[in-house]
């Protein structure tokens, strides 16, 4: 048994892709909050300014709606401007497995006046940029969250299912959660570890339903169809919201819960 005092109660939103995104989250976020009363709520952003990138003002439009910690991935520096902030700000961290002197950092902790959490970024290698070992920096930054709180959610931003769960079955007992990103499509293969570690292939993207992966749909096909290159432009019409909610033993840092949330926004 657990004591209801003990348990955190987390949001992890999937990648914010664009404008709709955002207007997604606006909408959906202080409903959410009332009805599931978690404790933090953590975002992937990495898409959040325009589909690709973030910038400083729209890093303060998240906080303001109610995000807590910012999580990026393989488009961290798409926005130049990215430089001038991302040293500076405590709730935004990029992947930590860059390669080493880049500015930003991998892993923060963040506290709402009554307990921790830790939040660590990480980034895959198949099919990705060419990046240091995701699981040796792991166990490097874990070794200095871990002195701080027990409760570690970790933004795996990857290509390849594969690489995802081998992580989550090698930090199983470690961290509270692998959470997986990048792919804009949510998995239904959630579930909680033998050693107490939730984890998801990916938790979605919350942005344009009726584009393809964000995008304008006659954008990609045509891609496809040419092999020409294309601007991305972000899709309009409905939107979708993904996410997932865990529960998570302060003292432990065992997950409890981990539940699928997913809406569509006419």
């Amino acid at each position: 048994r657990h004591r209801l005092e003990d348990i955190l109660k987390v949001l992890f939103i999937g990648d914010i892709f664009g404008n709709p995104g955002r207007k997604a989250v606006k909408e959906v976020l202080s409903g959410l909050k009332k009805d599931l009363q978690f404790d933090y709520c953590i975002a992937n952003a990495e898409n959040s300014a325009g589909g690709k990138g973030i910038t400083y003002v729209v890093a303060q439009e998240i906080y303001k709606m109610g995000v807590d910690v910012i999580t990026l991935g393989n488009h961290v520096w798409a926005k130049s401007e990215v430089l001038n902030f991302i040293d500076t700000d405590p709730r935004i961290v990029r992947p930590a497995n860059l390669p080493e002197g880049l500015p930003g950092k991998g892993a923060t902790v963040y506290s709402n006046g009554k307990s921790k959490i830790g939040v660590l970024n990480l980034m895959g290698r198949v099919y990705m940029d060419n990046v240091d070992c995701p699981f040796r920096v792991a166990d490097r930054e874990l070794a200095y969250l871990k002195n701080i709180t027990k409760v570690i959610v970790v933004d795996m931003h990857a290509e390849a299912t594969s690489e995802k769960c081998a992580l989550a079955w090698y930090l199983d007992g470690k961290v509270s959660c692998v959470l997986g990103t990048h792919t804009h499509v949510q998995t239904a293969d959630e579930r909680i570890l033998p050693c107490g570690t939730a984890y998801i292939s990916d938790v979605g993207m919350t942005g344009p339903y009726e584009g393809i992966i964000g995008v304008e749909r006659k954008v990609i096909i045509e891609k496809f169809l040419t092999n020409m290159p294309a601007r991305f432009d972000v899709a309009k019409g409905i939107t979708q919201f993904n996410a997932v909610f865990l529960e998570i033993d302060e003292f432990t840092g065992k997950a409890l819960k981990i539940e699928r949330v997913a809406q569509i926004i006419s």
